[in-house]
């Protein structure tokens, strides 16, 4: 297993007051997301844990893109990767923004 941090400025706190989120599901080429917020409005961290090594580089790519456009600020990220593809990263990433910011019911 490959553990994987980042710690990147965020142009943008993620809006709503939702206290975590979790999307996805740890299976074959596919990954969980848990977002929690704890952190200050100018900070995003990233966690992974991932059965496929060597691909740092292309982490670091798809992670710094997703904080780049999408409110993530005041986020700590942590990903349970079961090898998915980076199109699919980047689609639970965005899917998580999207639940933290929902409304609690």
């Amino acid at each position: 297993m490959e553990k994987l941090s980042f710690k990147l400025s965020a142009p943008s706190r993620a809006a709503g007051t939702r206290t975590q989120a979790i999307v996805g599901v740890v299976a074959s080429g596919n990954l969980e997301v848990l977002l929690e917020r704890s952190l200050p409005a100018d900070v995003c961290t990233i966690d992974i844990a991932t059965a496929a090594h060597g691909f740092g580089t292309v982490w670091d790519a798809v992670v710094r893109d997703f904080v780049a456009r999408r409110s993530a600020g005041g986020l700590r990220i942590s990903v349970n990767d079961g090898g998915a593809r980076p199109d699919t990263v980047a689609l639970r990433l965005a899917q998580g923004v999207r639940k933290i910011e929902e409304p609690e019911r």
